[in-house]
């Protein structure tokens, strides 16, 4: 079990904490622990380390890594659940929170689990495994509507309706059962001319893959929920690689900082706006050149900060 890529944006993360050797810090997607381990190398024993992940085997392949420390609790849950998470450890707030949104490279690398485009494996797509939607009942069951809908705003697919039909147009003969067939329906609806940005069944996977995982839906309110899970001071940093993870989160921290909407010419605020922090960054953290270079991953990946006061 192998959990051995490099994080992404790991230096302005940490940065990005500002870790107190006795806080308490939640990593909601621990993965193999790229992140982790260099929180608890800055945590004291007083400290603590909360690392969360609804895929159980990132979460065997953390607990490995970070065997040394002893001041690590491990969740096998969905960082969208952080405040209940929270009440069950009688934790009332933290001094940091992490998210690192999307699907891990391991993930991907392990082409069994039907992340991938390339080889030919079971359509399942689930981070959880114990979940029952997979993504061989998405491209099965859902109609074609629905489908185009799905890969139009989730992948940003402009050859979508063509996905779509040629999908169900497929599925009236046979099931889809693997990553191979649905690489060849994707490629046969896409012109060759227009197939020079990537591989082309990339965006296709994407939208089918955070269908699965109900990835964007909940967003925003994780977002606004691990806020108020933050102590005075502490701070929220959240990695998206989505167009729409990274509006989700943005306009979460814009609600979350409050803006009085009364007219200039009242002496004083009748509205009630309440400011539960700033955002530390105005414009996303992106990766340098050079990481780039090194971690194709870390190309689309945007870093906001959150400072609760």
């Amino acid at each position: 079990m192998k959990f051995e890529h490099k994080p992404v944006l790991l230096k302005e993360c940490i940065e990005g904490l500002q870790i107190k050797p006795d806080g308490i810090y939640v990593d909601g997607t621990i993965g193999g622990a790229g992140h982790s381990i260099e929180i608890v190398k800055r945590l004291s024993n007083k400290g603590l380390l909360i690392g969360i992940d609804r895929d159980e085997e990132a979460l065997e392949a953390a607990k490995e890594r970070l065997a040394i420390y002893k001041n690590v609790i491990y969740i096998h849950d969905n960082h969208d659940n952080i405040k209940e998470i929270l009440q069950k450890l009688e934790i009332n707030q933290v001094d940091g929170i992490l998210l690192d949104l999307g699907v891990s490279s391991y993930q991907l690398d392990e082409r069994n689990r039907g992340f991938s485009y390339l080889g030919e494996n079971e359509l399942d797509m689930r981070m959880d495994k114990s979940q029952e939607l997979t993504a061989k009942r998405v491209v099965n069951y859902y109609s074609e509507k629905e489908l185009a809908n799905i890969i139009y705003e989730y992948g940003e697919e402009r050859f979508s309706r063509q996905i779509a039909r040629n999908i169900c147009n497929y599925r009236k003969e046979k099931t889809i059962n693997t990553t191979k067939e649905l690489v060849e329906i994707i490629e046969k609806s896409i012109p060759k001319s227009k197939q020079n940005d990537g591989h082309p069944a990339k965006r296709t996977f994407q939208a089918i893959r955070i269908e699965v995982n109900n990835e964007i839906k909940p967003l925003y309110n994780t977002v606004k929920n691990s806020i108020e899970c933050l102590k005075p001071q502490g701070r929220l940093c959240i990695i998206t690689f989505h167009s729409l993870e990274d509006r989700a989160v943005k306009n979460a921290y814009i609600e979350a900082k409050g803006k009085c909407t009364c007219p200039s010419d009242l002496p004083y605020c009748v509205c009630g706006a309440k400011s539960l922090g700033n955002m530390v960054n105005k414009k996303p953290i992106v990766a340098t050149k050079e990481e780039q270079e090194e971690n194709s991953r870390s190309k689309s990946a945007k870093l906001r900060i959150f400072e609760r006061i």
